[in-house]
């Protein structure tokens, strides 16, 4: 089950990822959840579990895996902007 905690550092993630893809002012704050959780795990399977951690996210591994959940999804539903 997803705590409170997650749900903010998947926030932050997807907000930081955002920011790095220039698509965060696109996305709504439950799109910025959803980045930061599924690319959070994505990132800790692709790059294991290094680096400082919160709430049971590696912080470095998540925000890569959040970006290539935001490029792949700007990839195929983006707006050309």
């Amino acid at each position: 089950m997803i705590g409170i905690g997650s749900l903010i550092v998947g926030a932050i993630i997807g907000a930081i990822a955002g920011s790095i893809t220039n698509r965060g002012s696109s996305m709504g704050c439950l799109a910025k959840i959803f980045a930061g959780l599924i690319g959070s795990w994505i990132g800790q399977k692709l790059f294991g579990y290094w680096g400082p951690s919160l709430a049971g996210m590696a912080l470095l591994p998540s925000v890569a895996g959040a970006v290539i959940v935001i490029a792949l999804v700007s990839l195929f539903f983006g707006d050309d902007t």
